[in-house]
């Protein structure tokens, strides 16, 4: 039986770590308190899943010194994932955080240090390692189906549901987030380098905002209290009953951040690209174009990857699942994945066969799906060098600011 904490008390870590614990996981593990800044969301959380029974911190260190966990679940702000790993860590507990590990080079460099100082071990969660789908393609290039990787292109579609609902949020002010190419990318960079089994070495990428933000005049602070609502396509209604308990976790814990979940997605604090292309090269030889769009009228995934075999395609445009493979002869193989049976719950599954991996353990791991801080280091590295590839006005190698920790990485020509 191993003792939990849990650090970030908003949707993720309610619902996809604190829930499941008390419900499906209490035969071995426990959760002995949880801690958020906003004290009011913690309260609730408590009551809602143990009527108040569940320890409640606003000071993340008095409840580490009060229960001496075994592991600390982080999900808070992605910027302030660093600070609780590595007080974590230093306290002699593993450590849990969601993805992305952290926002910055910098914060990233602290936590493999303290990492390997203190010899206790940081898992990075990133369930699109999971989903159905994407293990039949780790599947498939695992076979050798597709051999040597000679290219990809990589392209990920968000609607205007999903994609502008970051933009609603923390997520779309870059010192929280550190833009879509550290917290939304990054699951995106940690699936090419799964299924290429390979990692990343130079990056060079653009990036545009002209959907979202202030381009607008008729706008609000606030969909709730916004004068243009009734005319307004991207209006949502905070209290509506299928948001589930967006008043509880949200609006009525307002007054102690100041935290608003339905800002205009207008507004002029918006600094985040809506709109990015990343071009990778990697350490075998493959080169990848990424892009990102966060305003597209449907939302997909699509993949291609081409190898001296031959060139697979995966599409997830339309519900419709479809993996083609075209050989060397012209031939179309097609893996036909509408028979397949997801696994209740987020994320099409991935979520509960993630959580067992983690609170059950697993005897082995063929496909390689649980990450540690090197697969965590390698994505968000795609998303930093990115990031300083477009203020830089540059192609940025990952050796200059990861070289320290993995020396055999490529470093820059003289």
């Amino acid at each position: 039986m191993k003792k939990y904490v849990l650090v970030g008390t908003g949707w993720r870590g309610t619902f996809s770590y604190a829930e499941p614990l008390v419900k499906e996981y209490a035969d071995c593990a426990e959760l002995a308190a949880v801690c958020d800044i906003n004290g009011k969301r913690a309260r609730f959380v408590s009551e809602h899943l143990s009527e108040g029974k569940i320890p409640v911190y606003t000071d993340f260190d008095q409840m580490l010194r009060d229960h001496k966990p075994d592991v600390v679940i982080v999900t808070t702000k992605d910027c302030a994932h660093e600070q609780y790993i590595v007080k974590a860590l230093e306290f002699g507990c593993d450590v849990i955080s969601e993805k992305p590990m952290t926002t910055t080079d910098e914060m990233c460099a602290r936590i493999l240090e303290t990492e390997k100082r203190t010899g206790h071990k940081v898992t990075v969660t990133f369930n699109l390692r999971f989903m159905n789908f994407y293990v039949r393609l780790k599947e498939l290039m695992m076979s050798g189906l597709v051999g040597d990787v000679l290219s990809v292109h990589f392209e990920w579609l968000l609607d205007t549901s999903h994609g502008a609902d970051y933009f609603r949020r923390w997520h779309s002010i870059r010192a929280n987030s550190g833009s879509l190419l550290i917290h939304k990318s990054t699951h995106h960079f940690d699936l090419a380098n799964w299924l290429l089994d390979d990692e990343p070495v130079k990056v060079n990428a653009f990036g545009t905002r002209r959907f979202y933000g202030h381009i607008r005049e008729e706008r609000g602070e606030r969909c709730l209290t916004c004068p243009h609502k009734k005319t307004c396509e991207f209006y949502i209604d905070i209290d509506k009953e299928e948001r589930g308990m967006w008043t509880k976790i949200y609006k009525e814990c307002e007054d102690e951040d100041g935290y608003i979940r339905d800002r205009c997605l207008f507004s002029d604090v918006i600094d985040i690209e809506d709109s990015v292309s990343v071009s990778v090269k990697y350490a075998k030889g493959a080169v990848m174009s990424y892009s990102l769009t966060a305003h597209s009228p449907y939302e997909c995934m699509k993949i291609v990857i081409n190898g001296v075999n031959g060139r697979l395609e995966a599409d997830t445009a339309f519900n419709k699942e479809t993996i083609k493979f075209y050989n060397r002869d012209g031939e179309c193989v097609n893996f036909d994945r509408s028979h397949v049976k997801m696994r209740a719950g987020g994320h099409g599954g991935a979520d509960p066969a993630l959580r067992d991996n983690l609170f059950r353990g697993f005897a082995s791991d063929p496909l390689h799906q649980m990450a540690d801080t090197r697969a965590g280091a390698m994505s968000i590295g795609i998303g930093i060098a990115a990031n300083k590839s477009m203020a830089e006005d540059r192609a940025v190698y990952l050796s200059e600011f990861l070289g320290d920790f993995y020396p055999e990485m490529e470093k820059p020509q003289k």
